[in-house]
């Protein structure tokens, strides 16, 4: 187990905190927390929902939902007992005054606490629930927000919640989290570039021939079909998963860590991105929407059966083709790649270098590739550098392509935390380095937003795909007309 040092008291506040987020990813994050020592003996968890429930009606929940998302080999009684006096449960109405007495009540003994406001709701209730804190005296100096996606669905709307959020809440209390950035790879990705002069001098135009990004799911919509009728692709995944990890990738040196640092150079990245137009989105993006197919050899059905509806042109599948108009990255296309019901669940970044300048060996050496990097963010967390060597033994000189492989597992021999449990603990520590600043936001929007207006305009329709293949056809077109092709290899 690492040594973890415990972060200050704290009260920890879910809205929503029966709803599935919470029970999926919050409350088990937490009881890691717990579990490696990092809670002190007083910090409290209450949920809030507006169901009219008590907490012994609330806890079986939470200790099935805790049953079901960690492993039993790292469950404890000893550590659910403790876990479970923290709990708190009060019913009230988001948008109206029922229960908020009580919770400013309950609050009322620790005004000095840390305390986290956890909005786990529908974006629309973001701006009532913020004022009613204020209202009822419940934001203090030590108090902070947290903002799950989306923020909004548009420039306007966004704009419409930042401001809602921000009459209320100072921007450096305001934590809009993309639990992405809470990924171990991710966080290796900065020590990657900025710890090894090996590679930031490679990274560039002068070395690197593109770069891909892809996060692939083999789960339909679920029970996010009604939201994810509404969202699609773009909105649900490269607004914010895929536009972040981009920005790690192509930002340059920030002159610290401090969290504004790191922020402004990932803003300057949003801010140089080439936009996609009307004119130029039907050769720059390719949307899909998975049709009947299988996955891991069991059938599936399509988006129209998972939603429930004769038709939809909500994409489920989007690829793209973007460009940083910087000297560091002019003429190095980025290629990103998302979608549901694909092969296998994956996200990674793949950093591909250029070939030799001029090959010198014999034909009969063999072929090989140019150098790759492969960032793998889940599942098995790890990085690999594809090499060339040559092949041992006698008869000539023959090439192949090896590997130096980094799994993380393997390396280090430990359970990493998932991302909630890191992000979380920032938030109570008040580091937003890996948190979403309000002008980051609105500048992903403002390069969303016109790609929305193209298909828009120019009736661009999504282009059906089979569950369990690598998205429409059209897909590999976009990138094999650069002459290059996707990266599908396990790591």
């Amino acid at each position: 187990m690492m040594k973890t040092i415990p972060v200050a008291p704290f009260d920890f506040m879910v809205f929503g905190g029966v709803g599935d987020l919470s029970m999926r990813k919050l409350l088990p994050a937490l009881y890691f927390r717990d579990r490696d020592g990092q809670l002190t003996p007083d910090a409290r968890i209450l949920l809030a929902s507006r169901a009219e429930q008590t907490i012994a009606e609330v806890i079986p929940r939470v200790r099935d939902a805790i049953g079901r998302h960690v492993a039993a080999e790292f469950f404890s009684e000893e550590v659910w007992q403790r876990f479970v006096q923290r709990l708190s449960y009060i019913s009230l109405e988001a948008t109206a005054e029922r229960g908020w007495d009580r919770l400013a009540a309950l609050m009322a003994d620790r005004p000095e606490q840390i305390r986290v406001f956890y909005l786990a709701t529908a974006p629309d209730l973001f701006g009532e629930i913020c004022r009613n804190l204020a209202r009822h005296g419940l934001i203090t100096p030590q108090a902070r927000v947290v903002l799950e996606k989306p923020i909004g669905r548009d420039l306007a709307s966004a704009r419409q919640i930042n401001e809602a959020v921000g009459s209320v809440f100072e921007e450096h209390q305001i934590f809009r989290i993309d639990h992405y950035l809470g990924k171990e790879a991710v966080q290796n990705l900065l020590a990657l570039r900025f710890a090894n002069s090996l590679f930031e001098t490679l990274w560039s135009r002068t070395a690197i021939d593109h770069v891909q990004i892809t996060v692939a799911e083999t789960i339909g919509v679920e029970q996010r079909g009604g939201y994810y009728d509404k969202s699609g692709a773009l909105r649900d995944m490269v607004q914010n998963h895929l536009l972040q990890l981009l920005c790690l990738v192509a930002m340059d040196s920030p002159s610290s860590l401090d969290p504004n640092d790191v922020r402004d150079e990932k803003l300057k990245v949003l801010r140089t991105l080439k936009p996609i137009t009307a004119e130029t989105v039907g050769m720059a993006t390719v949307r899909g929407q998975y049709r009947p197919g299988a996955i891991n050899g069991a059938s599936v059905g399509g988006y129209l059966d998972d939603l429930g509806q004769p038709a939809s042109d909500t994409e489920t599948f989007l690829a793209l083709k973007a460009e940083v108009n910087t000297w560091r990255w002019a003429g190095v296309p980025f290629y990103l790649r998302t979608g549901k019901r694909l092969p296998e669940r994956v996200s990674e970044i793949v950093i591909q270098f250029r070939p030799v300048a001029l090959n010198i060996f014999p034909s009969e050496a063999g072929l090989f590739n140019p150098n790759r990097l492969v960032i793998r963010l889940q599942p098995d967390e790890g990085i690999k550098l594809q090499l060339v060597s040559k092949d041992p033994g006698p008869g000539g000189l023959r090439l192949r392509n090896s590997a130096l492989n980094l799994s993380f597992a393997e390396a280090f021999k430990m359970r990493f935390p998932e991302a909630y449990e890191r992000l979380l603990m920032d938030v109570v520590r008040g580091n937003a380095t890996l948190f979403m600043r309000r002008d980051e936001v609105e500048a992903a929007w403002s390069w969303v937003e016109p790609i929305l207006d193209g298909w828009a305009r120019t009736g661009q329709a999504c282009r059906p795909y089979t569950a369990g293949t690598w998205g429409p056809s059209s897909a590999i077109a976009l990138i094999e007309r650069d002459g290059r092709t996707w990266h599908d290899e396990p790591l």
